[in-house]
């Protein structure tokens, strides 16, 4: 195995992890081969070797393995696993879910060397999974990346099985069932507490279904010149605050600084009944390091916000005309948590658009641009619009659409990321698990981030932390705004990280917000 290393995504560099398509994968796997002899089956051989040697590390005391193998060249990594398995002593159970005669180039090879280790196959239904001794460890080589369609038949009835096992499973390159270019479900997919990815890292293990069918991703380089792989142009970018805190954004600041290097926020909402909203935005604001922090929301609120948080500036507003003069003294304009659709809501963002501040738009902002009843001028300014997966579907479909109703984003998140920000000339953060950030082509994922974040008023927090970071870095933009935004979502996933050691259940957005100054010290 000499020449075989396993590389942790938290080995990444500032600028990020290099993500690929599937089909780039396949082109740099065409080009890899080329490198080597045999034909290619050399690259097959190091595969294999990898996922046997990563089984070895995570699981030492393995004493059987469970290797299902499809037709393809996934299977034929399978194979190799199976061979040095037996080899090494390992009872070996294979599993081929195709006739024999069906294989074909290198995994047709790979199976005849490892048929002459006395391995045979065991039909699918002959597995008695009750019976699979303790130190049993799965390998999923089903269907690799070149997924592109709902799984069926025996091969779905094989993972379900595999899932309702919950025995430990290594998957090669993606877990079977979950597309690698975008991270959608295909029907099923077997959940893996590792995965192996081969040569890169594919885009899809990291958002959508992805991350909770992969488990802990590693990557096998092989032995493939850097080169190759530098030839190709990523697709997108993993990235975290562990690295992004190093950046220059977050610079110890000068002695000699005052309120008004840091920016002035200006945050508009909280209609009537969502006053909340708008005060877990203004904390987050302040908590992330603005300079000047103040609220447009009704006058009902105001007490209460200001009790809360006596360092912002509150003000009353009904109606559009009462916010105009205010919105003048902003840097940064941060409009939609708690604002409503209703008409008062619709006059303070027209008033928003009549302006070209840079501007956060998130929650009923999004939803009345939905609607298409104002028109905008995102195109003549600096933006981040951060919907949530029912928040991008009715920007992009212009229909209702309920919350939870959101397949045709999830199908494809970089696609709708990318839809958007091309819809509405504007820089993008697709929430959910893996955020998508989309800035002028440029497409980073946010791999920081945990469940106990599913809870109302964590997306006000968010708006509040991407305001700030963009009224602090006002003077910078646009050249900076991919790593703004990014740094943004990455800081608010991070906190609730920290503040999810106390529990993900009952977690709260206000325990997020008392995270942020800790982060950034």
């Amino acid at each position: 195995m000499a020449g075989m290393s396993l590389v942790s995504i938290h080995n990444a560099q500032t600028q990020g992890v290099a993500l690929f398509t599937a089909q780039q994968v396949q082109e740099l796997d065409r080009l890899a081969i080329k490198q080597t002899d045999n034909e290619g089956y050399e690259l097959m051989e190091q595969a294999g070797e990898a996922a046997f040697m990563a089984i070895l590390s995570q699981w030492p005391s393995v004493r059987q393995l469970l290797v299902l193998c499809g037709k393809g060249n996934n299977g034929g990594d399978g194979f190799v696993v199976a061979r040095l398995a037996k080899q090494h002593e390992i009872d070996v159970q294979l599993v081929l879910t195709c006739d024999v005669t069906e294989l074909s180039g290198f995994a047709k090879l790979a199976a005849k060397d490892t048929f002459a280790e006395g391995i045979q196959v065991v039909p699918q239904a002959q597995v008695f999974w009750p019976d699979v001794m303790d130190g049993c460890v799965i390998v999923d080589a089903l269907l690799g990346t070149g997924l592109n369609s709902d799984v069926s038949g025996p091969i779905k009835q094989l993972i379900e099985k595999v899932n309702v096992s919950k025995l430990p499973v290594l998957a090669i390159d993606v877990p079977s069932g979950i597309n690698a270019t975008t991270g959608a479900l295909q029907g099923v997919a077997i959940k893996a507490r590792t995965t192996i990815s081969m040569i890169a890292f594919k885009q899809g293990l990291f958002t959508g279904a992805g991350p909770a069918y992969a488990g802990q991703v590693r990557l096998a380089p092989l032995a493939v010149d850097k080169k190759i792989v530098q030839s190709q142009a990523p697709s997108s970018r993993l990235v975290n605050w562990q690295h992004l805190q190093k950046s220059a954004l977050f610079a110890k600041r000068d002695m000699d600084c005052h309120k008004g290097h840091f920016g002035h926020v200006m945050i508009v909402g909280g209609d009537l009944g969502c006053g909340g909203a708008v005060s877990l935005a203004a904390g987050a604001a302040l908590r992330s390091g603005a300079g000047l922090v103040s609220v447009a929301t009704r006058p009902e609120h105001v007490g209460a916000i200001l009790a809360s948080h006596p360092e912002a500036m509150v003000h009353g507003v009904n109606s559009g005309q009462d916010l105009q003069p205010l919105l003048e003294r902003a840097d940064v304009i941060v409009i939609g948590p708690g604002l409503g659709l209703s008409y008062w809501g619709e006059q303070l963002l027209q008033q928003v658009f009549a302006l070209t501040t840079p501007v956060v738009l998130d929650a009923d902002a999004l939803n009345i641009l939905a609607k298409g009843r104002i028109g905008h001028n995102l195109a003549e300014r600096t933006s981040v619009m951060t919907p949530h997966p029912g928040e991008a579907a009715r920007l992009l479909y212009g229909k209702e659409v309920k919350d939870g109703d959101n397949g045709q984003i999830q199908n494809d998140r970089f696609a709708s990321v990318s839809q958007l920000a091309e819809k509405f000339a504007s820089s993008v953060v697709l929430k959910g698990l893996g955020s998508l950030i989309c800035t002028d082509k440029q497409t980073s994922i946010c791999s920081d981030g945990n469940p106990g974040m599913a809870s109302g008023g964590m997306g006000d927090v968010l708006s509040g932390i991407m305001g700030s970071l963009l009224a602090q870095q006002v003077s910078n933009l646009p050249q900076a705004l991919h790593e703004v935004a990014s740094s943004a979502v990455c800081l608010h996933s991070a906190a609730a990280d920290e503040a999810a050691k106390e529990g993900q259940a009952g977690m709260v957005a206000g325990d997020v917000i008392q995270q942020l100054r800790g982060l950034l010290k």
